[in-house]
């Protein structure tokens, strides 16, 4: 399918609004840019209630801010959210719109987490406050109106890196139990170029310059890129890991390395629905402003969610 029309606009308006050479953003421009982007996701969640909090971690508390719809169970499902930014960028208010979305979506109550963000935090902070954050989730769910055994563990490009890693090592740790994983354009390999990559690498909202200055930031000399907790498509044990949700964008860079992880899921005997969007961008689902998609696709993980951890 050729790029939907409105993607198309959006994507001719940033373009004419950037510089016209592009180099290596910095850290500020790259938090900025997501900031402004960010404000074209809308909500249609008034019901939905929230409260900020501390939760421990590894290295000092991780801020946290909990999503309660009005709908709710007594003792709701549980979604521990990690929003995007390539590891460098974004936090809780940058997605706060989104957060909610899904919370009134799903029925869940929704922990978004502000993990570290890197370079100030590089590797393996990020999945260190993610990890921990999820046990904390767990541990607490019932001061948090919430039910363990209900779990819901996702995010949105970045985040759903982090969304799969954690739920990786949950299927290795003892006590740990998710029911579900939601991963909304994942980014899940730095270790080879994919043809999607190749393909979108310029003017398709997020490009291979932008990508490849996240991962210097993120990712310490040294580090293996195939490392699962880097690239969680490489990782070699995926049988028993819970059922995926998992939304792809034809148009992203990032669109082979999801689908891939759909197929390698499935092949391993996990559950999966996955649904790869004709026409649409990157990050689509947070531009409600101008892409009806973006609240047709909240509006089908909501229901796939719900599927996933009914009793």
């Amino acid at each position: 399918m050729s790029l939907d029309p409105l993607a198309k606009r959006l994507l001719t308006m940033m373009a004419a609004a950037g510089p016209p050479a592009r180099g290596r953003p910095s850290v500020e421009a790259r938090r900025q840019s997501l900031a402004k982007l960010m404000q074209f996701a809308r909500t249609d969640a008034p019901d939905v209630t929230t409260r900020d909090g501390m939760l421990p971690g590894r290295a000092g508390e991780v801020p946290y801010r909990l999503y309660s719809p009005a709908h709710a169970e007594e003792v709701a499902p549980g979604f521990v959210f990690f929003h995007g930014g390539g590891l460098v960028a974004g936090s809780i208010a940058t997605h706060d719109r989104i957060a909610a979305a899904l919370a009134h979506a799903t029925g869940c109550r929704l922990v978004s987490v502000d993990y570290r963000l890197a370079p100030e935090h590089p590797f393996p902070a990020a999945v260190e406050d993610a990890v921990t954050a999820t046990e904390w989730v767990a541990r607490e769910a019932a001061s948090l109106g919430i039910d363990a055994d209900r779990l819901v563990v996702g995010g949105d490009s970045a985040g759903a890196t982090l969304a799969a890693i954690v739920c990786q090592e949950a299927a290795q740790t003892a006590g740990l139990a998710v029911a579900a994983q939601c991963l909304i354009c994942p980014v899940l390999d730095f270790e080879e170029t994919s043809p999607s990559r190749e393909a979108f690498a310029e003017g398709h909202l997020i490009d291979r310059v932008t990508i490849e200055a996240d991962l210097a930031d993120y990712l310490p000399e040294g580090i293996d890129t195939a490392d699962p907790r880097v690239s969680p498509l490489r990782a070699t044990r995926v049988a028993g890991l819970p059922t995926a949700i998992i939304h792809t964008a034809e148009y992203d860079p990032m669109r082979d390395e999801g689908n891939a992880y759909a197929r390698k899921l499935l092949a391993a005997g996990v559950a999966v629905e996955h649904v790869c969007h004709d026409g649409m961008v990157h990050n689509f689902h947070a531009m409600g402003a101008i892409l009806p998609q973006a609240q047709l696709v909240l509006s089908q993980i909501g229901e796939q969610v719900r599927r996933a951890v009914e009793k």
